[in-house]
């Protein structure tokens, strides 16, 4: 996200000037976190925005299989971003941006993560309930 002409940045800026939506801007935003944006803390810099997509918009990744090293292959879900959420999601793009501070997390317990999250559906898809 260091360069003036990135898409991440253009997605943030344009999610703010209210010229681009949400979808685009989870799009634009998970395929650099997962993918791996070139730049020194650029995944820093949108785990913010990617805590509250994953808190907001579950599964907004599918793991698929590849024949390439890893084995997997991360592609994005289209789903629509859940509107009772994008103004925490403008909060978090306004602190990505540097116009204001992210706001201070109601809950003393982080959110699970993505892994986490996938972790726990897949031991419940294999335990037996009673």
């Amino acid at each position: 996200m260091s360069s003036a002409t990135s898409p991440v940045r253009d997605a943030l800026e344009g999610y703010v000037a209210g010229r681009v939506k949400a979808e685009r801007v989870v799009e634009a935003v998970a395929a650099a976190y997962y993918n791996g944006e070139p730049g020194a803390g650029s995944r820093e810099r949108l785990r913010q925005v990617m805590e509250v997509v994953e808190r907001a918009h579950p599964g907004v990744v599918e793991l698929t299989g590849s024949a390439e090293k890893p084995g997997f292959a991360v592609r994005l879900a289209n789903r629509p971003f859940p509107k009772e959420y994008e103004g925490a999601l403008r909060e978090a793009v306004h602190g990505v941006l540097g116009r204001v501070e992210p706001p201070a997390s109601s809950s003393p317990l982080p959110a699970p993560g993505f892994l986490s999250r996938l972790y726990t559906a897949v031991r419940k898809f294999f335990t037996a309930s009673a």
